[in-house]
């Protein structure tokens, strides 16, 4: 073993240059390994959780959808056929914008309520023998806003969603991002100088028939801090990103929340209805002079499509204790997520501690020989510490970690 490049000795050595790269590659695999199974349960809390939460929010939507749709069922059946595609165009894009596409709520809200306008005003407002012409529907889509047939309804409604529904989608965001955190540092680059010292710490004792010592503790903090610099400079963001989960989950509870608001929200549409039907004879006489008199066609109402019993098992198990354990979920999940607070600044300890130095008191290996206890100063955690380490030399964050500190900033900040 002459030419061997890290596992050098004046002892004879039963290592190959051969086997010194196969250890090498061991001793990233190793570390790699422990660096998954300690991040493992953390990463199942959050990739549950953003699967249970999309999953709940998907079920209220679609609830809010079939009380809307009851409600024309109920009260306003010669329509409810008509309003049910607006219905269903307003709870797509809840949902689209839920789960992360760019759109005003403001602008669907306001949609709905200008397309719906027509349709009230031709069965309800000025209903007659027959239906009023696509024309005529278009001008009073465009009036709608003007004339404001529902009162301060949509306006009330608009308030009331984008409260509610931008909270629980960044909930929802941070939450995948939490996961993108940790597959990104499940994966860390080893730099080479890293990468040696792990091949030193971990397998150059065997290439002297000293397979069973593990590194003195010091030996191994000195190591481990070194080649998870980085992560423990994701230490303070992954504490503000933490903090932050806590109060947005606080601000999701309650009448702001996004059960009360979706499983109320046929009530404010029936309130928009009430509204046109009272101020019936002044709205005709607007739309009147703006759009002229209704141009009639043919009347082709098809009556009350929506299947209420298919869905209604699930809802009623579902809805109005929702809210409860919906909350109740949310607490329970920060309550477990608190207690990965210090993940990122305890990971080296931790490694070192629990898996891979040698127990206190016993011989062990200090990168050279085995020994009663480790000598060298041992450095603390983060980039600028190891300017001292004694085992390591570590250059500047890694670009790939740096991104996703700015990810956190950028998610806490939102």
């Amino acid at each position: 073993g002459v030419d061997l490049q890290v596992c050098t000795s004046k002892n004879p050595t039963c290592c190959t240059k051969k086997m010194e790269e196969r250890y090498q590659i061991a001793a990233k695999q190793d570390i790699q390994q422990v660096l998954q199974t300690s991040s493992a349960t953390l990463k199942f809390l959050l990739s549950r959780n953003a699967a249970t939460f999309q999953e709940t929010f998907e079920m209220l939507i679609r609830l809010a959808k079939n009380y809307t749709s009851t409600l024309f069922c109920n009260a306003y059946r010669n329509m409810a056929a008509e309003a049910a595609v607006h219905v269903q165009e307003l709870f797509t894009d809840v949902g689209l914008f839920l789960f992360g596409t760019e759109a005003s709520t403001e602008e669907f809200v306001n949609r709905f309520f200008d397309t719906l306008f027509p349709v009230v005003y031709n069965h309800v407002i000025n209903p007659g023998p027959t239906d009023i012409s696509l024309e005529y529907a278009e001008c009073l889509r465009a009036v709608r806003r003007d004339i404001r047939p529902f009162g301060n309804i949509p306006k009330k409604a608009i308030g009331q969603m984008a409260r509610s529904l931008l909270p629980s989608r960044t909930f929802l965001q941070a939450l995948n991002l939490g996961v993108e955190v940790i597959n990104t540092t499940d994966h860390l680059h080893f730099s080479r100088e890293c990468s040696r010292a792990l091949l030193r710490m971990q397998y150059c004792p065997h290439c002297q028939g000293l397979t069973l010592s593990k590194p003195c503790l010091g030996y191994c903090l000195n190591i481990i801090r070194g080649c998870l610099a980085d992560l423990a400079e994701v230490d303070l963001h992954w504490q503000g990103y933490i903090q932050a989960l806590e109060e947005l989950s606080g601000a999701l509870s309650g009448a702001h929340g996004i059960e009360h608001m979706l499983l109320n929200f046929h009530s404010l549409v029936h309130d928009a209805l009430v509204q046109a039907r009272i101020n019936g004879p002044e709205l005709s006489e607007q739309v009147n002079k703006i759009c002229g008199p209704p141009v009639r066609k043919p009347k082709q109402s098809p009556g009350c499509s929506f299947d209420q019993n298919k869905d209604n098992q699930v809802l009623k198990m579902f809805s109005r204790d929702s809210e409860q354990t919906l909350t109740n979920r949310r607490k329970e999940f920060i309550r477990h997520l608190r207690l990965y607070r210090a993940f990122y600044g305890g990971l080296a300890d931790q490694l070192c501690a629990n898996e891979l130095a040698a127990a206190d008191g016993l011989p062990c290996w200090n990168g050279e020989d085995l020994v009663r206890s480790y000598t060298h100063r041992v450095v603390g955690s983060g980039i600028k510490a190891q300017s001292a380490n004694p085992e390591v030399k570590v250059k500047g964050t890694d670009p790939v970690i740096s991104q996703i500190i700015d990810k956190l900033k950028h998610v806490i900040q939102v």
